[in-house]
């Protein structure tokens, strides 16, 4: 009998019968045990509902980059980070089928060593364009093998444009050579700064550029994701809460300014993506 038992328990550990489940190789079907968050941004879901939203139909993924750099007295570094925040959100919901991936804070602002262009103010943070490149190609990589079949890329900053497009062509040419399903689009009519500077004019709103790397649109976008970021109190306190020559006070008029300025932009974007992969 004791040897029976002991052989009993012999083939129970040696074929895993009674060992517990592996934390970091989990069962990728295991069932999601609670109700998702509504969030269309990867970083804040969970894998299994992001996994299940795929499957659901969440068969688009935004890779959006911003950058880190100077941008005048009152702006955060991250100023393309936070704007990128309130567009990509608006974007994916008018969508309807898409989720963001993180947002890519790093990208080409100039020569590091000896520094150029943002480089030569603290805080900011430089790639090289290999480096931004590279790092692009993996995370769409990343995102095909999890199943998603339309990724679109977009670049909130001007130094970002150029490798959006050799990227999304290179993996376009790769993919149709290995007949993956997944399509790639760059999205250039994302970046529409200048575009955006006449639709504020033509809303009656008229700036007078004060040299800063700032504008009242910027601030405006800003304000809606957080108003730290734009330095609100400390401008009020200072009596300078004003960018352009445009007043931002009161707030609650600047901030509605900042919704439909993120509502025309995400309008005209999802317009674009839908042509791109037609």
């Amino acid at each position: 009998m004791m040897r029976t038992s002991a052989l009993f328990l012999f083939v129970v550990f040696t074929t895993g019968l009674f060992q517990q489940p592996d934390p970091v190789n989990p069962d990728p079907e295991s069932p999601r045990p609670i109700a998702a968050e509504d969030t269309v941004f990867l970083e804040a879901m969970t894998w299994m509902e992001i996994r299940d939203a795929i499957r659901q139909g969440k068969d688009t993924v935004l890779v959006a980059t911003g950058g880190v750099e100077q941008n005048g007295p009152y702006l955060v570094t991250g100023k393309h980070n936070y704007v990128l925040r309130g567009t990509t959100e608006a974007i994916a919901r008018q969508m309807g089928n898409a989720l963001v991936a993180p947002i890519v804070p790093f990208v080409p602002e100039g020569n590091i060593d000896p520094p150029t262009e943002h480089m030569k103010y603290p805080g900011t943070i430089s790639v090289t364009e290999e480096t931004y490149q590279s790092l692009l190609t993996d995370i769409c990589q990343s995102l095909r093998i999890h199943g998603f079949q339309r990724i679109v890329l977009l670049g909130d900053s001007g130094g970002n444009q150029t490798g959006l497009k050799v990227v999304s062509d290179k993996l376009t040419r790769q993919w149709k050579e290995r007949n993956v399903a997944t399509q790639i689009r760059y999205v250039p009519e994302y970046y529409d700064y200048a575009v955006l500077g006449d639709w504020l004019e033509e809303q009656g709103l008229h700036q007078e550029p004060e040299g800063y790397h700032d504008d009242f649109a910027m601030t405006a976008m800003m304000l809606t994701v957080d108003p730290l970021s734009v330095r609100m109190k400390q401008r009020i306190a200072a009596g300078n809460f004003r960018i352009n020559g445009v007043e931002l006070a009161p707030v609650e008029q600047t901030l509605q300014w900042g919704k439909r300025i993120v509502d025309y932009r995400a309008r005209k974007t999802v317009k674009a993506i839908a042509t791109a992969f037609e």
